[in-house]
């Protein structure tokens, strides 16, 4: 490593507006400019959405992408040669394989952050994941849950456990921040509201949201379910959607919509630890989320929301029922969550990150 900074690159598969790459921009917003210099690079061209708020947040964006897309690696090969980084922490296991293989012999160090459990990925990903993960110098975990399910440990400080947090920063709240969020999305001001933010996958199982959102219709004709996200599923889920589901498609306004909402819901089969809880519990939101991954780290059951069994309508909306049907519930559980969150710290998450990269610098 030479004088001034270390050069980091921070490489990921996509910055679409996804957890992982919420995650990214929050953490740039914390850098300690005076030990790192960051760079962010990404293969997917079409996914550039947070592309724009990195730059401004003066970090240096170079996209992978382009035609021939198989081409990525090659550009990845000159974009180190050329840079020369110190560290490259990986994010994603498609481009961290790649990184572990192209910086054989160049004296960088690799971090990697896992988000999501190995049993996510394909059988192929996994299978190449774990052939390189020796290559890593050190691991991140987002939350225990990820923690426990990762393979081919090394004893000692290789592996690091941290809890992110959102960085909504002076993001609206309040009545006035209600009716605006209300208003922006056309939903009534007397409407029960539950709201759900993620990609529209097979993993975050939005079709049983909807399932559970047509059983509390039937106590609750006034309610009204806003889905916060794009993908693959949206037709299929369109198609299973009954009367007052409300499709917002990809946002970046989440912050001033959250307010807007009564209860925020994930039903998801798999997570890491989401983002969006965790804005959803800083915004003194109650929540009705899956056991799954680590959210059980973050939400206790009866306190600051209900936690369920995934792939279970049925329970998923005795619990939005329950709160659906008492306000003073849904205000306590509200501020339980808004005193939980205080613990979310992206500043101090960031700073967590960088002793691991001084500590993988040093040896």
């Amino acid at each position: 490593m030479t004088g001034g900074p270390a050069r980091v690159l921070w490489l990921a598969k996509g910055l679409g507006r996804g957890g992982a790459e919420q995650l990214l921009l929050n953490c740039a917003r914390h850098v300690d400019r005076s030990r790192f210099a960051v760079e962010v690079a990404y293969v997917l061209p079409h996914k550039d959405a947070l592309a724009p708020a990195l730059e401004a947040a003066g970090v240096p964006v170079h996209c992978l992408g382009g035609a021939p897309a198989r081409r990525w690696p090659l550009r990845l090969r000159a974009l180190l040669a050329e840079r020369r980084y110190d560290l490259v922490h990986t994010h994603m296991p498609v481009p961290a394989v790649a990184a572990r293989l192209l910086t054989v012999g160049r004296g960088t160090r690799l971090v990697h952050t896992e988000h999501n459990l190995w049993e996510r990925y394909r059988l192929p990903t996994r299978w190449a994941n774990a052939l390189t993960y020796g290559r890593n110098d050190a691991v991140v975990a987002v939350s225990h849950a990820v923690a426990a399910g990762i393979g081919r440990r090394r004893p000692g400080d290789w592996l690091t456990v941290v809890h992110h947090g959102p960085d909504l920063g002076d993001a609206p709240s309040g009545p006035a921040a209600r009716h605006a969020a209300r208003a922006e999305l056309g939903l009534p001001d007397d409407a029960l509201v539950i709201g759900t933010v993620g990609n529209l996958t097979a993993k975050k199982d939005q079709a049983t949201l909807l399932a559970a959102f047509a059983l509390l219709r039937r106590a609750h004709p006034n309610a009204r379910l806003v889905l916060v996200g794009s993908g693959p599923l949206e037709a299929r889920l369109r198609q299973l959607a009954g009367e007052g589901v409300l499709f917002a498609g990809s946002r970046g306004d989440v912050p001033a919509l959250l307010p807007g909402w009564d209860v925020f819901c994930l039903s998801s089969r798999q997570e890491g630890l989401p983002v969006a809880l965790m804005e959803a519990m800083t915004s003194g939101l109650p929540s009705v989320v899956t056991r799954v991954g680590g959210m059980p780290e973050v939400l206790d059951d009866g306190a600051e929301g209900r936690l369920v069994p995934p792939d279970d309508p049925a329970q998923l909306a005795a619990a939005l029922e329950e709160l659906a049907s008492d306000a003073g519930l849904r205000g306590r559980m509200g501020a339980a969550a808004r005193e939980r969150s205080k613990s979310f710290d992206v500043a101090g998450a960031q700073r967590a990150v960088e002793r691991v990269y001084a500590r993988v610098l040093a040896r």
